[in-house]
């Protein structure tokens, strides 16, 4: 037997890899910049997280789950104001908790109803209740401020061992261990009875009613708890970013949570977190690079549906059955870096071409770009040879290594039922 199986495949793996990393990013990320999109990111994650419990635990596509944030933010930026004028004591560190409270509140409200059904009803309801919250922010500016937002100072009253979350690190701290405790809780639930009927809703509500459980109610329950982890994310945003505005209930919050779900995984649990890294490295960190970021967002969300449309955490799942082979990692490490090589083929072609379209005829500065010493002109020839030459050669080493990839899956599990039919074999005779 392999020595490094058992660590490989323990449990609590990759729950200490995610600790490890979110204590490390500090030491690690020196400029305020990246802490800032550590912290985006964090609060990403839990938002997806909580998406994830409607669409990958109970198969309920929501088109308004920003309105669960969105509502929790101003609620904790309210709670933050009240904190600046004395109004209130609560410390600064529990304030996201106001924000679980208002999400679980209009949750449990706005639920019963949306509940009722499953499939393109929920969708469309869902979809109704984001538009009637988004008209009641531009009609109630008394409380949501109207579209300047509401603002507030998360520095207030006197700081605890010298953290008063002035900076980016201690910001960054609190929402990290706020993130880790709801991603352990939310990995809880689906651990539990609840979680797996919330499954067996998703899976076959006629079975689950047969049986006696009402899928209404399990799914309002669902929804309910979603909602009040959603809440925390909007209360962790409200504190990183010190404003609420309309774009925190918006569609376009809805929309980016469910493309976070679905990029990452909504099988696997912690599909949404891989997810969440990925946008918001697109908004924060490509969109400082180039103008043309969302043509590079549309193009791994139209990648994903035809050639991975269980997501990014679908291809770790798929070698699940192979890992029980002693020597796994070393039969597909080859075929499988043949496929990661091929991917970057493919995203220099994307690159290339994508950057030189902009220039030559997206109205750009048309200058010529430097890349790794190479001067490029997009009005010659050069720039398009490379994306043609770079697309036909990951074309080509991708077809190759998925071809290698699943001869060698193949092979990996003829001879784990070999070994399984010797060992009953050799069970047997023992006996």
């Amino acid at each position: 037997m392999n020595p490094t199986r058992p660590l490989l495949q323990h449990p609590a793996l990759p729950w200490g890899t995610f600790a490890l990393v979110l204590a490390a990013l500090p030491w690690i990320a020196h400029s305020d910049f990246a802490l800032s999109v550590a912290t985006k990111a964090c609060i990403a994650i839990v938002f997806a997280l909580s998406y994830n419990m409607l669409l990958g635990q109970g198969g309920m596509l929501s088109f308004g789950h920003a309105v669960y944030s969105g509502l929790g933010a101003y609620f904790t930026i309210h709670a933050l104001r009240s904190l600046n004028q004395g109004a209130i004591w609560l410390p600064v560190s529990l304030l996201p908790v106001v924000g679980g409270v208002a999400g679980l509140g209009f949750a449990l409200l706005l639920g019963w109803v949306s509940t009722r059904r499953a499939g393109t009803t929920f969708a469309m309801i869902s979809l109704g209740i984001a538009e009637l919250v988004a008209a009641c922010v531009l009609m109630l500016p008394a409380f949501f401020g109207g579209e300047a937002g509401v603002n507030a100072n998360r520095v207030t009253g006197q700081p605890w061992l010298g953290i008063d979350f002035g900076s980016t690190r201690q910001t960054y701290g609190l929402v990290a261990t706020w993130t880790l405790l709801c991603a352990a809780a939310m990995f809880g639930i689906t651990r539990t009875p609840f979680g797996r009927m919330a499954n067996a809703v998703r899976d076959n509500p006629e079975r689950v009613a047969f049986i006696g459980y009402s899928t209404h109610r399990l799914r309002y329950q669902l929804l309910v708890m979603a909602g009040f982890f959603a809440g925390i994310a909007g209360g962790l945003g409200a504190l990183a970013d010190e404003i609420v505005t309309i774009e925190s209930v918006g569609a376009h919050a809805s929309g980016v949570v469910l493309l976070m779900v679905f990029i990452g995984g909504a099988g696997v649990f912690f599909g949404p977190i891989i997810g969440a890294l990925i946008v918001v490295l697109l908004q924060s960190v490509v969109s400082t690079v180039t103008p043309a970021w969302p043509f590079y967002f549309g193009l791994l969300f139209l990648a994903m549906v035809v050639y991975v449309p269980g997501g990014f955490a679908s291809l770790v799942v798929v070698t699940r059955p192979q890992r029980r082979h002693p020597h796994w990692l070393r039969r597909l490490a080859a075929p499988y870096g043949r496929i990661a090589l091929a991917a970057l083929l493919l995203v220099g072609a994307a690159m290339f071409g994508v950057e030189s379209a902009y220039r030559r005829f997206g109205g750009g500065d048309h200058q010529p770009w430097v890349l790794g010493g190479l001067t490029l002109d997009a009005s010659g020839p050069l720039p398009w040879l490379l994306a043609t030459a770079l697309l036909a050669a990951g074309v080509v080493l991708m077809r190759s290594g998925v071809t290698r990839t699943g001869d060698a899956a193949s092979a990996l599990g003829t001879e784990l039922a070999a070994l399984a039919l010797a060992r009953r074999a050799s069970e047997k005779a023992a006996s």
